[in-house]
């Protein structure tokens, strides 16, 4: 075949030039292979998730479902659907389900944001809201944070003609902070009827009072509230996350939405963890152990971090991109917060109470030589 002067940088859509990468957590085996580590003797404390695994309900529930994995997957989440139903009080309409809290985010894109619409987030809120912006063209509108926390007043002052959605994590990540459930509800309902208040609430499990937005979405308020399996019921490598809002919402969503996006193996894992109580009750109590073991050798050590509701927590180290490779030379992996302008802190994921010493003894050594 003859070399063409067309490369595929000039067929692409002109936008996808500019797109940001995302840049996850590095992998325990990549770090063990960098720095001739044992794998086994390598804990990460970088990507948020659950350090006691994964549902044993979900888990056992995966084992007796395999041999039917040969059939395509139950492409509306009958199951999931009608225990979410039960669990929320909501109609089964209202819900719809992504690879992942992320996808269902993107759909929200898919449906709603198009280029010269204008999107309101917190300056240091989740990433992706801004690279799903980004993706469809749209202006990201980023608010300072006030105290490591989203400012509701100036996010409501940010908002013009031109606003088409705002997004809202309670609590927020990477800073583990919160606005209370009646600032959250009072913003709601200040909003422009223009305006699509998407609430983020990957980590509200872990929370004793989340707020409640439900009573709103049934007064017709345009909000869509977001979730995942991922952090509390430890199924992040299953992938899947789903949202709730109004039936006519859903129905929108779920236009733009792939067939048999969520596989039938996490599902399965999905509803089983649903129903571990027990799993979900010890997941808070070990975090709640674990946040106070690392707040109280932080004050211990004289290091400044933000009090956090999630089950990580950002620690000012000074260089952080150099205490993050001192770290991972000890095995330690932890997540450098220089993309979210914060670049003398670490974001340290909540480990099991061994894990959390390790990470300690860890970082003492480490800001020795930083």
């Amino acid at each position: 075949m003859p070399e063409s002067d067309i490369s595929y940088n000039d067929l692409v859509t002109p936008s996808v030039l500019k797109q940001p990468i995302y840049e996850p957590g590095k992998p325990i085996d990549l770090v063990a292979r960098e720095f001739g580590l044992n794998p086994d003797e390598t804990i990460k404390l970088a990507s948020n998730e659950n350090p006691l695994g994964a549902s044993p309900k979900a888990l056992a529930a995966v084992k007796e479902f395999l041999e039917e994995t040969y059939l395509y997957p139950d492409g509306g989440c009958y199951v999931l659907r009608q225990t979410l139903s039960r669990k929320y009080g909501l109609a089964s309409e209202q819900f719809v389900f992504g690879n992942g809290s992320n996808e269902v985010i993107e759909l929200i894109g898919h449906a709603f944001i198009q280029p010269g619409d204008e999107v309101v987030m917190g300056e240091q809120a989740f990433i992706l809201y801004k690279l799903i912006t980004l993706l469809f063209q749209a202006t990201p509108v980023e608010v300072p944070l006030v105290d490591f926390t989203h400012d509701l007043k100036a996010m409501r002052e940010a908002i013009t003609d031109r606003t088409k959605v705002v997004f809202l994590p309670s609590p927020n990540n990477p800073t583990g902070t919160l606005n209370s459930p009646d600032e959250v509800v009072e913003f709601a309902e200040s909003l422009p009827d223009h305006v699509i208040l998407v609430v983020d609430e990957a980590y509200a499990e872990f929370l004793e009072s989340p707020v409640d937005l439900r009573p709103l979405i049934e007064a017709g308020r345009k909000i869509i509230c977001t979730r995942t399996f991922s952090k509390i019921y430890g199924l992040a490598g299953f992938r899947i996350g789903y949202g709730y809002c109004s039936a006519e919402c859903a129905a929108l969503l779920n236009r733009v939405r792939e067939p048999f996006n969520v596989n039938s193996v996490a599902q399965v894992a999905a509803n089983a963890a649903l129903g571990d109580e027990d799993f979900v009750e010890a997941s808070r109590r070990c975090n709640d152990r674990g946040l106070q073991q690392l707040v109280k050798f932080c004050s211990d050590s004289g290091l400044s971090f933000v009090p956090s509701v999630g089950n990580f927590m950002l620690v000012k180290v000074g260089n952080g991109a150099e205490v993050f490779k001192e770290l991972q030379k000890r095995g330690v992996i932890v997540r450098p917060m220089g993309g979210y302008g914060f670049s003398e802190y670490l974001r340290i994921s909540i480990g099991t109470q061994s894990e959390n010493e390790r990470l300690i003894a860890a970082l003492q050594s480490a800001l020795l030589l930083s």
